[in-house]
């Protein structure tokens, strides 16, 4: 899609918000046609009229500790933890989307709501000024300067088991389909990896398909996950909603992203989590010949109080050599709360690969940390500042062979509750070679804008 194309896909969705406001027909008034409810139900959402039967399930009975934040305006109300759409005993507080509110009036959507399965997504533009004129790599996924961009739109259909019960076995399942230019770095070996291959602008990825169990008999509550799935740990996440900020840092850019195997997720008691796993090696089919047999064993811990959080994780480990993406990784994030408003996360973690092609054996080493500072403004606004060193020492990961370091402040505003704003400014800094613009220079400059528009 040209940035013509892109243009126009905005354009469209913009139109379309702006209809909204022009219906008169309430979004369950099943007298009215499904444009008419799909319209209805931006402009109730926007005007605080969202009806009581928006939410899947109840959102009372949580078991264990409270939300220790606000979402909105935060990404997400919960202390980090990889492999779950919710912790264990934390009911699913999403909202019906504008799209299933459309389709409650239609027997589909019935059937969808009786059997709390969601349908939701969103479109993601960007759009970007720097200093850089060839490339802005390794900033991800905001790689083309000074382009209008369609980072990603997101399909998903999903259902949640219930984990806040403890008298039954529940299941769930969960499709999310990608379009845009972030397959360039979802993308995981096997899986339609061929567009990468043929170098498309844009792609698709089916980035998370699995399945779940939840057997509550297990301590207070086990969800056992099948399929491919998000990589454990990090604070950053594939999904724009889920993140604090438009860019990444260098720390994940390079990192797994996806697993394809089993993990599961056992709450011991309020305080800890415990996570399993096998897979078949970061970013790999397991029906690919490069596949590893590959451990996953994370723990996380809260306070009492809920104002620490800390989540040690031995993401990736095996004894095979370098593959696609055969990372050793091991991985830790704290977190921190001074109030309800203001908070820090703080990522750190070793990679390397054995066997490396270009490098000594078990020579290609990489680490580095980042720091999240998270102020709440209002209900509907958050500024989050990041800062990040990272040493790629032998230039394994980003190509090349230096020491890093980011700062990048960003502000996120909910102008409704299915539209975000996010502005974002960046410096980033090669220290022992320049790294950026295609090795062109050591520093960089960019200031982003991109709009989270949901359905």
């Amino acid at each position: 899609m040209s940035d013509h194309g892109v243009l126009k896909t905005a354009l469209a969705l913009g139109l379309l918000l702006l209809a909204s406001w022009s219906f008169s027909a309430r979004a369950d008034d099943c007298g009215q046609g499904f444009f008419s409810r799909f319209s209805q139900a931006y402009r109730d959402d926007a005007d605080g009229k969202t009806p009581s039967t928006a939410y899947l399930t109840p959102t009372q009975g949580r078991r264990g500790l409270p939300a220790p934040f606000d979402s909105p305006p935060f990404p997400s109300a919960e202390w980090q933890l990889g492999g779950v759409d919710y912790p264990i005993g934390v009911p699913d507080e999403d909202s019906r989307g504008p799209l299933q509110q459309a389709l409650g009036c239609d027997a589909l959507g019935k059937w969808m709501d009786d059997n709390r399965i969601e349908v939701l997504g969103w479109l993601n533009p960007s759009v970007n000024r720097s200093t850089s004129n060839q490339t802005n790599y390794p900033v991800s996924y905001i790689t083309r300067p000074d382009a209008l961009v369609l980072n990603q739109t997101i399909f998903r259909v999903a259902r949640m088991p219930d984990t806040v019960q403890t008298d039954h076995v529940d299941w769930g399942f969960h499709f999310d389909l990608l379009y845009g230019y972030d397959y360039h770095y979802t993308a995981a070996q096997g899986v339609m990896s061929w567009e990468l291959e043929e170098n498309k602008y844009y792609g698709l990825d089916p980035m998370i398909f699995y399945g779940d169990v939840y057997i509550p008999s297990v301590a207070q509550g086990m969800q056992i996950t099948v399929g491919r799935f998000l990589s454990l740990p990090d604070i950053e996440a594939q999904f724009s909603p889920q993140n604090y900020l438009i860019t990444h840092s260098i720390l994940y850019t390079v990192d797994p992203f996806t697993q394809m195997g089993v993990i599961t997720t056992t709450q011991l008691n309020k305080n800890w989590v415990l996570q399993v796993g096998v897979n078949c090696s970061p970013d790999t089919a397991c029906w690919e010949r490069d596949r590893t047999l590959t451990g996953s064993v994370c723990v996380r811990w809260v306070s009492d109080d809920n104002n620490d959080m800390l989540y040690p994780c031995a993401n990736s480990f095996n004894k095979g050599d370098a593959n696609y993406n055969n990372l050793q990784q091991y991985v830790i994030t704290w977190g921190h709360r001074f109030s309800e408003d203001l908070s820090i996360l703080t990522e750190a973690y070793r990679m390397w690969e054995r066997n490396v092609l270009g490098f000594p054996p078990g020579n290609a080493p990489e680490y580095g940390v980042v720091n999240y500072l998270n102020i709440k403004l209002s209900d509907k606004t958050f500024v989050s500042f990041r800062n990040e060193y990272y040493n790629d020492a032998e230039g394994q990961r980003t190509g090349y062979a230096t020491h890093y370091s980011t700062h990048t402040l960003g502000l996120t505003r909910w102008v409704t509750p299915d539209l975000q704003v996010r502005p974002e400014l960046r410096f980033d800094h090669s220290y022992n070679l320049p790294a950026y613009n295609g090795r062109r220079t050591n520093n960089q400059r960019l200031v982003v804008l991109d709009v989270i528009a949901h359905y």
